[in-house]
């Protein structure tokens, strides 16, 4: 078997800094673990501990109203020996990092964020190889700032990636199957279900060279998905004892929104002030918003689902009710694979210095009202609007690039050209 040394390299270098990081810090994985820009309501670690504490001592572990988090992980963790359970966990992270990567690798090398089956970039050559998209991605601040704080949402973000990988490596059907992990894990994976099918029907009509049957890959897909998910439920239903209560405890939180821990989002505070009487209304429209961009970036690139799914992604960094620098990371790590569009954005050193400003200020803003006292939560809020500010100004001119991209294509004589609007 051929190793690639490059690769090995830099696997290596990415496993011994999170190493080094949890073992001679020991106190760094304590502090990052209660970070709320880190963990939130239905990812943190500390109440995956809770929850996996009632579950072995054969207490359900969604009566507390604590725990929020899918069944199967408990007995996952539960696999693990107490004695070594720091440890272990730390290394079981620092794995699902070096898996996701992997699969980012996979998504480079296909070639598919360049030259789709329906579009081609004229600038497709201008690219970075996959070892340098990994390496964005393993020596990102946010995603060493994640696996130490060791949230489960990289659970979700894994099965995510694996599910691109191999959709565009032509695999639909563990494509879907990866998909709904990610749904079973944390509901708003769903959302990328339309894109996801035409990811797979793409590749799978460049591997095989012939068009598939639309209908029946649809079809096909969509059952193949919904399988999973109940495949998955059905086991989580077994593993509580025939009780459904975890749905509620489970899927009932992303929806409703009990829980208004402050996190990095833009739901927490609005639902704080927002009388009891509108809250029904303002639930539907928030997710109504989030539901809405699936729709029409589908149909309008069309000829590019991958960046479909990418933009999803970053705009679930923003609108989704319980966001974190986790999913963050997972968009900038989607966003390399676009660097034959970056010439063509025109915000990026306001968007990136607009993050940076968000992320050096969001904690000091964060300890002046819980612990100085002498803030409140607006100091909080408005830094997050800061945050969700630069996050918004980069999907926004990314998606400007890409269309450009495409439109230059479209009429070659206006490349080069500014375009006004009159």
């Amino acid at each position: 078997m051929v190793i690639d040394r490059r690769k090995a390299i830099l696997f290596t270098s990415a496993a011994a800094l999170r190493l080094v990081l949890f073992f001679t810090f020991p106190s760094l994985p304590v502090l990052l673990t209660g970070r709320v820009e880190i963990s939130t309501p239905v990812t943190s670690f500390k109440r995956l501990q809770e929850g996996l504490f009632l579950y072995t001592h054969n207490v359900s572990p969604y009566d507390g109203g604590v725990f929020h988090q899918a069944p199967l992980l408990l007995p996952l963790f539960a696999l693990i020996p107490p004695s070594l359970f720091s440890p272990l966990t730390a290394i079981l992270y620092i794995g699902l990092d070096l898996l996701c990567a992997n699969a980012l690798m996979h998504i480079t090398e296909s070639g598919e964020s360049g030259s789709s089956r329906l579009f081609t970039s004229p600038r497709k050559d201008m690219k970075w190889d996959s070892i340098a998209v990994a390496s964005a991605y393993l020596f990102n601040p946010f995603t060493i700032a994640t696996c130490i704080g060791r949230p489960t949402s990289v659970f979700t973000n894994c099965a995510i990636l694996y599910a691109i990988a191999q959709a565009v490596s032509g695999k639909p059907i563990t494509s879907m199957l990866a998909l709904g992990l990610a749904s079973y894990l944390s509901l708003y994976p769903a959302l990328l279900l339309p894109p996801m099918i035409l990811l797979c029907y793409d590749g799978k009509a460049r591997e095989t060279k012939a068009l598939p049957n639309a209908t029946f890959s649809t079809a096909t897909y969509l059952s193949v998905f919904s399988a999973s998910i109940a495949w998955f439920l059905h086991l989580s239903k077994i593993l509580t004892g025939g009780s459904t209560a975890y749905l509620a405890s489970t899927y009932g939180v992303h929806l409703l929104l009990p829980d208004l821990t402050p996190n990095v989002g833009l739901w927490w505070y609005f639902f704080i002030e927002m009388f009891d009487s509108f809250r029904e209304f303002f639930l539907g429209v928030f997710w109504l918003h989030l539901g809405a961009y699936v729709g029409a970036l589908c149909i309008r690139l069309r000829t590019q689902p991958l960046f479909v799914i990418t933009t999803l992604l970053g705009i679930f960094a923003i609108f989704k009710p319980y966001p974190s620098i986790s999913d963050t990371s997972l968009y900038l790590a989607m966003l390399p694979l676009y660097r034959h569009v970056f010439p063509l954005m025109r915000y990026t050193f306001f968007a990136m210095a607009t993050i940076l400003y968000a992320t050096l200020l969001g904690p000091a803003f964060y300890y002046l009202w819980i612990y100085a006292g002498s803030g409140n939560a607006n100091f909080f809020y408005a830094i997050t609007l800061v945050w969700s500010l630069g996050l918004s100004e980069i999907v926004a001119d990314s998606l400007f690039a890409v269309l450009r991209d495409e439109w230059e294509v479209e009429r070659p004589e206006m490349k080069g050209k500014d375009v006004r609007q009159i």
